[in-house]
């Protein structure tokens, strides 16, 4: 596997992936890779693993812990002609009732961080959580991530989907990002190189996996102040934002000038529910799992929001959310 840096230094690695063999046990229907940590199970629930705790299982599931266990994880799905599906906390997801096809690895076990106090750089795996490292970086009195503490997602995630609040975005602090490449190329890649956009970037609908992110941070302040700044952050989503029931988060990008909240109240919305899954009271571009809900139940909601406002308003909602899988028709 050759390895490639922004220097474009090159050199060969021997990847545990080239030289391991499976075994299947047929109990359990895991598929072990041979030498490394970590097994590809068959057939796992993926409802425990995303925020609106609903959804079939994976065909395929993989959970590495470091980079070379990825890297064998998509050597095995491209051996074996599987479709991938990255899974970093769940929280912008919704996965059909029927379940995800081919493999699906999550990335919520790739974790470090390093936070380099000589040039206000954070590097940072891309399985570690942004609310966490908001609130690490306000205890060391680093600027920049105050804003980020109601994400509730994985740095890999908020690259891809270029993640924001309160007018700032991931786009404005990133410095590069490393991807891997279903080939086993390892890049690293800029922003400009990700033709970042509102909520989106090249990278959406790819099949490059971030592995890592470096952010542009500020040192040197008074970390009772950033911590004051950040937890400021914290109450408003908490005040503002439905947490007692499960939900992925903002359900549909704003339709600038407009607010999808606003125009989604105004058609009269609020608590309109279809089986277990409710347009949220307290604030409209929610959509909760009041208990028991299907993933059909919310796409279904989805659905009927996007005709209703199209109908008032001439403006068809986009969704934030990512569905995935094979969903009825409602």
């Amino acid at each position: 596997m050759t390895i490639s840096q922004a220097a474009k230094n090159v050199c060969k690695v021997s990847t545990l992936a080239t030289s391991k063999q499976e075994t299947v046990n047929s109990i359990d229907k895991k598929v072990y890779i041979i030498g490394s940590d970590f097994a590809i199970k068959s057939q796992a629930s993926l409802a425990a693993v995303t925020s609106y705790r609903v959804g079939g299982p994976a065909e395929w599931y993989a959970a590495p812990r470091n980079l070379a266990a990825l890297e064998a994880s998509v050597k095995y799905a491209k051996e074996h002609d599987l479709t991938v599906t990255i899974l970093g906390a769940g929280s912008n997801l919704l996965v059909s009732d029927r379940g995800i096809s081919g493999l699906v690895i999550a990335t919520r076990h790739l974790r470090h961080s390093h936070f380099d106090p000589q040039t206000g750089r954070l590097t940072v795996a891309a399985g570690e959580s942004i609310p966490s490292l908001a609130w690490q970086a306000a205890d060391l009195g680093w600027e920049g991530l105050e804003w980020a503490v109601g994400i509730p997602g994985t740095v890999g995630g908020a690259v891809v989907m270029n993640a924001g609040a309160h007018s700032s975005c991931v786009a404005n602090m990133l410095v590069s990002a490393e991807v891997l490449s279903p080939d086993g190329t390892l890049e690293i890649v800029t922003p400009d190189q990700l033709g970042y956009a509102y909520r989106t970037s090249l990278l959406q609908g790819s099949d490059r996996i971030v592995t890592q992110a470096t952010f542009q941070l500020k040192p040197g302040a008074d970390p009772a102040l950033v911590v004051a700044a950040t937890k400021q952050h914290k109450q408003h989503r908490l005040t503002t934002q439905p947490y007692n029931f499960p939900s992925c988060g903002s359900v549909f990008r704003n339709p600038k000038p407009h607010s999808a909240g606003w125009l989604i109240e105004q058609t009269g919305l609020k608590g309109y529910q279809i089986g277990g899954a409710q347009v949220a009271q307290l604030h409209a571009n929610f959509i909760v799992n009041r208990g028991g809900a299907k993933a059909n139940d919310i796409f279904g909601l989805i659905r009927h929001i996007q005709q209703r406002v199209q109908d008032r308003w001439s403006i068809l909602l986009e969704p934030e959310v990512k569905m995935i899988g094979d969903f009825q028709p409602v």
